[in-house]
């Protein structure tokens, strides 16, 4: 049985705690600074990670390498099935030919591109994280801003941002109902609490939006969107995460943004669109008289995949009899030669040694079943259908191995104790660490690129700090998860899956250069928000 030591090196927290982030590191010194290709960089954090695991750590070498491949079987399902899946349904509606009437749709919306990117990334990208996650949504509205004509790296940076917000909220609130779980903390009451943090976040993302897409001349014009839009979103976001339901917060909220900014757009319309959809997509117009040429008919076909998404997921989710018939078919199997040989570190036996096969249930075996609806309803031949399934999961090898070597990295440090170790390391810090606790939820989500795998990690962990520091433990529990979403915008894992949805397959580095401000900065201000609601702001708690 092996038992992770939270300090093996000297016996030191501090010492070991570095020692443990040196995966990370090489990670993102790869990515971000030596311009290496995602693969190789996530490869060599791999490396590294097994030999910090077995050589300090002590963890035996057979168990390490197990440990790595529970973790490539996750990276490959769900979440490579989730990617490529997604891809292939947007690559449908490409062999289909409706790219100019889907591009003309959202023209009759606002031909502003800018108040396309907030339709877009923001209030679909929020309904998409609200039903499915796991990265489908910065993959599904990456390619739809692509296929608008958004250059590809804007487009990158712009839905990884936009994803933000609802991270929190996202499958139906399943980062707070595990980290509910795991601390026995009312999942209501921790949903409140996060609840009167990202919606702060919320108001500010879309107008930010605009500035990554057209900089300050864009927010100078549009700001009157952007933030009605986020407004809305932050109103709706609150309110029913505190007097409604938890797990329906996001749909609520996606739903109130896009209907606030729709009926803003019927009496208001922003200044210079014309001059900005060349400064950005490099054209006056898409389709010339787009509005005259659309019918009913084309317009319902065009939005048909992604209204089809909604609608199948909304099922699934919703309603219980379909969710639970599709769970049940899941298989738990402890993972060979891992389980029964490792303990937590507290000398529990250790419950990720088990890997759950959700071969029916996953949202890309939902995303399959909607191509399928697709290529019927398109006029696809169903060997055509398959063959660019094929093609895709080609195009995605280096990515998907970008993916499957990032989840290995994460299941290493996680059932090695390295990850247990920086944790316990940035909560030794005493009264401070009410501003720091939102950090731990960034490094998980950069990690394991899933804010319910970071609560997993860090929310009983939290619940502890905050108990000997004297806080409300839901407020730094909730901090955990909302800290994870910024995490998202540089995770490896997110990384790969928007370069590889908006065709930058190996550029992964230009978008962490490009998205890790916005990461930190708004991370920054969330510690400062979680802090004083420790002390001063306490009355926006929820009692």
């Amino acid at each position: 049985m092996y038992q992770p030591l939270i300090a093996p090196v000297a016996d030191s927290l501090g010492l070991s705690a570095l020692l443990a982030a040196v995966p990370l590191l090489v990670v993102f010194v790869l990515l971000g600074v030596l311009r290496v290709k995602a693969h190789w960089a996530g490869l060599a954090g791999l490396g590294t990670a097994l030999l910090i695991a077995v050589i300090a750590y002590g963890m035996p070498a057979d168990l390490a390498l197990l440990s790595a491949g529970q973790g490539a079987a996750f990276g490959v399902l769900p979440i490579l099935w989730i990617v490529i899946t997604a891809i292939w349904l947007y690559q449908l509606t490409v062999r289909s030919g409706r790219f100019e009437d889907l591009r003309a749709t959202f023209a009759l919306l606002s031909p502003d591109p800018r108040i396309q990117a907030v339709v877009i990334a923001f209030c679909f990208g929020g309904l998409l994280e609200a039903l499915a996650g796991f990265g489908a949504p910065v993959a599904i509205t990456g390619m739809m801003l692509v296929a608008i004509g958004f250059p590809p790296l804007r487009a990158a940076v712009t839905v990884l941002l936009a994803n933000t917000a609802p991270v929190a909220f996202g499958a139906l609130s399943t980062p707070i109902i595990t980290a509910g779980e795991l601390t026995g903390i009312p999942y209501e009451h921790i949903g409140a609490v996060v609840g009167r943090q990202t919606p702060l976040l919320a108001v500010i993302v879309p107008v930010l939006l605009v500035l990554v897409v057209d900089g300050r001349r864009g927010v100078r014009q549009t700001w009157p969107a952007a933030l009605v839009t986020g407004v809305a979103f932050a109103a709706a976001q609150f309110v029913c995460a505190n007097y409604i339901s938890v797990p329906l917060t996001d749909i609520v909220s996606a739903l109130v943004g896009a209907v606030a900014l729709v009926v803003l757009l019927r009496f208001w319309q922003p200044a210079g669109g014309d001059e900005a959809r060349t400064r950005i997509i490099g054209a006056a117009e898409i389709g010339e008289n787009a509005d005259r040429q659309l019918s009913a008919g084309r317009i319902a076909l065009a939005l048909f995949p992604y209204l089809l998404v909604i609608a199948v997921f909304s099922v699934v989710k919703l309603w219980k009899p379909a969710g639970a018939a599709l769970a049940a078919t899941d298989v738990e199997i402890p993972w060979p030669g891992l389980h029964d040989s490792l303990l937590t570190a507290s000398g529990e036996p250790a419950g990720s040694a088990v890997f759950t096969l959700s071969w029916l249930s996953t949202p890309g075996t939902l995303l399959l079943l909607c191509g399928f609806g697709v290529a019927l309803v398109y006029r696809i031949k169903l060997l055509e259908a398959v063959a660019e399934l094929g093609r895709t999961v080609v195009s995605m090898r280096w990515s998907g191995l970008t993916i499957v070597s990032v989840l290995a990295l994460a299941y290493v440090m996680n059932q090695s104790g390295q990850t247990t170790t920086i944790g316990t390391a940035i909560a030794g810090i005493g009264s401070a660490f009410a501003f720091f606790s939102p950090v731990l939820g960034w490094i998980g989500v950069a990690v394991t690129g899933s804010d319910t795998s970071a609560n997993a990690l860090f929310a009983s962990l939290q619940q502890v700090a905050a108990q000997r520091i004297g806080v409300d433990p839901a407020l730094l529990v909730a901090a955990n998860t909302s800290g994870g979403v910024m995490g998202k915008m540089v995770s490896p894992q997110n990384l790969t899956i928007v370069a590889t949805a908006v065709g930058m397959a190996g550029s992964e580095a230009k978008i962490l250069r490009d998205v890790l401000k916005w990461s930190i900065g708004l991370l920054l201000a969330l510690c400062a928000l979680v802090f004083l609601q420790a002390g001063v702001l306490s009355w926006m708690l929820p009692r």
